[in-house]
């Protein structure tokens, strides 16, 4: 019974070391700490390929593309090269129609679906910039976000430089405050991680900026190409950093079922980045291995760890009335999910048990996506999430 209480509490620690005190720990440490401000002459300033993979794609890639060549940044020292993944909407007529004016346009159509990380493999072999840039087709740049994406290049050792994604379309119901909510921390963490070590955990994928030299083809089969991105540039000894003021935005998801598979998706490619880059947990240098192990890492067993500690007060519960409290707790929260849907039917909104119930299906979409990463995954083609839905 000892050895079952100790593993109780060990895995209780991890999860709250997750959530709670490695983001305390990492506000404590960074203090008043900032990555020194750096800057380009306008004579110095790199060129830099925008690169863009596109699938049906045509509410938004109109304006996209004109929040690209609509900053600040040097058109002459700009491209920007989109792909259009077997779209079947306009989008193709759209490019078609934008790449008449202007000529740092560069258009590949792909006949075949390729997903994502294959279409950026692609783009980067036609890319002329010494930085790229990948960025979603619906991620609309502010007019100052590619110079401030790009100014940290100064330093030699900065690998890589990810944006801060602002949140659009939130709404009373659903998850779009839950999902605000978490971006926003997540946003904070990874600053907390770049100015103490600069050991960003991954960027978000949505816009970002990266040395060409550094650039590694992600696999043909990995799902998430942001994190191994990522990874990939710390492995070769470069540092990952995030700039608060490379701020882009986002129409926040809104509808439970289409997040949940795309955190499902999602959590299958974090497994097979967890592969992939295991060593760095102890390879990677103190800073690394720390943010590896407490951000990702730890993260992505919780749902492993929830069901080791149910599982264990039960058993302890049958005679012991703390870890029977304990496992009606853990089953209360497991269940939020259905009490707040029953709760919502009958027009009681409660905000706290939206943000609970969100939780466990983010750990749902986690296990789920697990299920998927250990039934092999043979292609990494996606279907991109309806964003701000009812």
């Amino acid at each position: 019974m000892i050895a079952l209480q100790l593993i109780f509490w060990i895995c209780l620690f991890l999860v709250f070391h997750s959530y709670f005190l490695f983001p305390f720990l990492l506000k404590l440490l960074a203090g008043n700490l900032s990555i020194k401000a750096l800057s380009f002459t306008v004579e110095e300033l790199p060129m830099v390929s925008v690169l863009i993979a596109a699938h049906n794609e045509e509410r938004v890639i109109g304006e996209k593309i004109e929040s690209v060549l609509g900053g600040s940044y040097p058109h002459d020292k700009l491209e920007v090269l989109v792909g259009s993944d077997a779209s079947t909407d306009q989008t193709n007529a759209i490019l078609g129609q934008l790449k008449e004016t202007k000529s740092s346009i560069h258009i590949f159509l792909f006949a075949e679906r390729k997903g994502k990380p294959g279409i950026i493999n692609q783009l980067v072999k036609e890319a002329k910039g010494e930085i790229l840039v990948i960025s979603d087709a619906n991620v609309i740049l502010e007019p100052d976000t590619l110079v401030e994406l790009i100014r940290y290049f100064k330093e030699d050792r900065i690998g890589l430089v990810d944006s801060r994604l602002i949140n659009t379309g939130i709404k009373k119901d659903g998850i779009s405050k839950p999902e605000r909510f978490y971006t926003g921390r997540e946003v904070s963490i990874k600053h907390h991680e770049s100015v103490i070590w600069e050991a960003m955990m991954g960027p978000f994928g949505g816009c970002y900026a990266l040395r060409k030299s550094l650039y590694k083809p992600v696999p043909d089969h990995f799902l998430v190409d942001d994190f191994f991105i990522n990874m990939s540039v710390l492995e070769q000894g470069s540092t990952c950093i995030s700039n608060l003021l490379a701020t882009v935005s986002e129409d926040v998801s809104n509808n439970p079922r289409e997040e949940f598979q795309r955190k499902k998706r999602i959590s299958a490619g974090n497994y097979q980045n967890l592969l992939r880059f295991r060593s760095m947990i102890f390879k990677g240098g103190f800073g690394v291995g720390f943010c590896f192990f407490s951000h990702k890492a730890l993260r992505w067993i919780v749902p492993f760890l929830v069901i080791i500690t149910l599982i264990i007060s039960t058993v302890l519960g049958l005679n012991s009335d703390l870890y029977l409290l304990l496992a009606l707790f853990q089953l209360l929260v497991l269940l939020s999910p259905v009490i707040s849907y029953i709760l919502r039917k009958i027009g009681i909104h409660s905000i706290p048990l939206r943000f609970i119930s969100h939780f466990v299906l983010m750990n749902m979409a986690l296990l789920a996506g697990f299920f998927r990463f250990s039934g092999g995954i043979r292609n990494n083609v996606w279907q991109p999430t309806n964003r701000n839905q009812d």
